[in-house]
Formats: C-alpha cells, sequence, structure tokens
C-alpha cells in the first residue's frame, strides 16, 4: 500500500529524510533532472529554509514522498510562485517516480494529491520528448506555452 508523507511549514523534514529525497529525485529524474544543489534549492525554498543561495525569501510550498514498505518510491517538490492569474500560485519543480515502479499508479496518485494539497492553480515545465508529458495531460493539465530562456552567463 502507498504511504504518502507531505513536508512543509507545518510538518518538518528530517535532515536523512532531505538528503534521501534529493538523492531519490537526482537519480530517478535521469536525463530530465537537475544537479543535487538545484533540487537541494527547490526543496529548501518549499520548506521556507533559510538559504543564502535563495533570494528573495521563499514563498514556501510543501514536498510529497510516496513509500511502498518503507521504501521511497516517488517524489514532489512544489514551490508557490506568489502569482495569481496570469502565473499559476504554484509550480511543480520535480516529480519523478522510482524506476522500478513505473507504470503502477503511483505518479497519477502523486500529481492528484499534489493539485489538492496546492492552495491555487499549478504549472510545470516539461522537455517535449519527456514521456511523462503523457501523464500530465491524462490528469489534466494543458499546454498553454512554450516556455523559452534568456540565460546571462
Amino acid at each position: 500500500m502507498l504511504e504518502t508523507r507531505i513536508y512543509n511549514t507545518d510538518t518538518s523534514i528530517t535532515l536523512k529524510e532531505k538528503e534521501d529525497t534529493v538523492a531519490f529525485l537526482f537519480n530517478h529524474l535521469e536525463q530530465y533532472g537537475d544537479k543535487k544543489e538545484d533540487i537541494t534549492k527547490a526543496i529548501n525554498f518549499s520548506l521556507k529554509v533559510s538559504d543564502p543561495a535563495l533570494k528573495p525569501m521563499p514563498l514556501g510550498g510543501f514536498v510529497l514522498n510516496a513509500y511502498m514498505d518503507n521504501r521511497l518510491v516517488g517524489s514532489v517538490v512544489v514551490n508557490k510562485t506568489g502569482m495569481s492569474g496570469y502565473i499559476p500560485e504554484n509550480i511543480l519543480v520535480y516529480i519523478a517516480t522510482h524506476r522500478d515502479y513505473r507504470g503502477k499508479g503511483i505518479g497519477k496518485q502523486l500529481m492528484k494529491k499534489a493539485f489538492a494539497i496546492a492552495d491555487g492553480d499549478v504549472a510545470l515545465h516539461v522537455e517535449p520528448d519527456n514521456p511523462a508529458r503523457f501523464l500530465y495531460e491524462k490528469v489534466g493539465m494543458k499546454s498553454k506555452y512554450i516556455e523559452m530562456r534568456y540565460s546571462k552567463k
């Protein structure tokens, strides 16, 4: 049976749970993931953890983890945007299911639970070749824009 745990400013996460979540997302996002430092920043933002790398002060959000037999099998990180209407109130930054548990509905359950927990609408960014895009469409997400970025390096 799938057990979920929500971590936010009201429900703290232990250092070990946080490290496990970062490692899990790093490993199971595969080619669609980010560096561990960036995953950590997103989690810190969602938990409003003081972090000099986060400016301005984090607005919060939540981390939703799924466990089967005490094994981490799925994770979602949602950050609040501080906006409404023209930009959704939340951005789903990361979602991953353990590669051995894919195709069992865990991702779908996590998405639905994340939508229920989030206060307001939820956006996410997905690469066009990411097969998870079909899951996002199944749970009712629509592709409204193509995101483009300019990076100052």
